[in-house]
């Protein structure tokens, strides 16, 4: 089949302009404050959804994931995902290995002094339990005495632990917390009857409560700002730079409807806390 003139050229100008831009896109970050020069290398846990979750096709999918790969884009970096479980991040990203975490997490004090961390996002910590049980909670005093399993090395577990400690000052029995890699691990040994209860953020909560079988106990417990952590100071503040250009287009808003988080406040993104000390 024989294309017109006017399509050929038409097929070339697209071509052209595309090479252009693409020779024309400067990574807005030196290489020297990269892992690899033009990338920008992020690792993540895809076992949390809606926020990152691996699809029936095997692909990365989720909140988390195109955020990440927004930033690439607007970094003029290539985005390439790291995927490992949550409790060796902090020590690879200290170790260089990957750019920055993508995967939600909780600020805390202590965490800041570890990395720069910047507030994307606000969210809580939701519990959830086989409906069969017909566990009823008001509030986190009611798991008093089970046990219920958690992520190991999370926010969730430290305010569980916290929870714990008060509970006890007040004459009730603590909860008992089976610490667990992922969230799937957690899921399963609620399924497998190791735990009675699964303490985790609150949107993967919701998301999981979907499945067939399994009810949503609790959430808005603890909340805070979710973040994506950085290993260098220049690649976190022109991170928080491509967030204002998010929020700016629109983006923002319509990934984060898309996937029903809850969004930052309005205002300039940036860095949370004091970085590595």
């Amino acid at each position: 089949m024989r294309l017109s003139r006017r399509l050929v050229t038409t097929i070339l100008f697209i071509g052209l302009a595309a090479s252009a831009s693409a020779q024309t896109c400067t990574p807005a970050v030196p290489a020297a404050s990269l892992t690899v020069a033009g990338k920008l290398m992020l690792a993540i846990n895809p076992t949390l959804p809606p926020q990152q979750f691996v699809d029936e096709k095997g692909d990365l999918q989720g909140l988390n994931v195109e955020l990440g790969r927004e930033l690439g884009r607007r970094m003029c970096l290539s985005t390439e995902f790291v995927r490992m479980d949550f409790p060796a991040m902090v020590p690879a990203l200290r170790g260089s290995r990957f750019d920055g975490i993508d995967t939600g997490m909780f600020w805390t004090e202590e965490r800041s002094r570890l990395m720069y961390m910047v507030p994307y996002a606000q969210q809580a910590i939701g519990i959830f339990a086989l409906a069969s049980s017909g566990l009823k909670l008001g509030g986190f005093d009611d798991l008093a005495g089970r046990t219920a399993a958690i992520e190991l090395g999370t926010y969730q577990e430290r305010k569980a632990k916290e929870a714990n400690e008060d509970m006890q000052k007040r004459g009730l029995k603590p909860v008992t917390l089976l610490t667990f890699a992922t969230a799937s691990d957690a899921t399963a040994a609620l399924r497998a009857g190791q735990v009675e209860a699964v303490i985790i953020v609150d949107t993967a909560a919701r998301a999981i409560s979907q499945q067939r079988g399994v009810a949503l106990l609790l959430v808005g417990f603890g909340g805070t700002d979710i973040t994506f952590g950085f290993r260098d100071k220049a690649v976190a503040e022109t991170a928080a730079k491509a967030f204002d250009s998010l929020r700016a287009d629109g983006t923002y808003d319509r990934l984060f409807d898309k996937f029903g988080m809850t969004k930052l406040p309005a205002g300039a993104f940036g860095i949370r806390g004091s970085g590595p000390q």
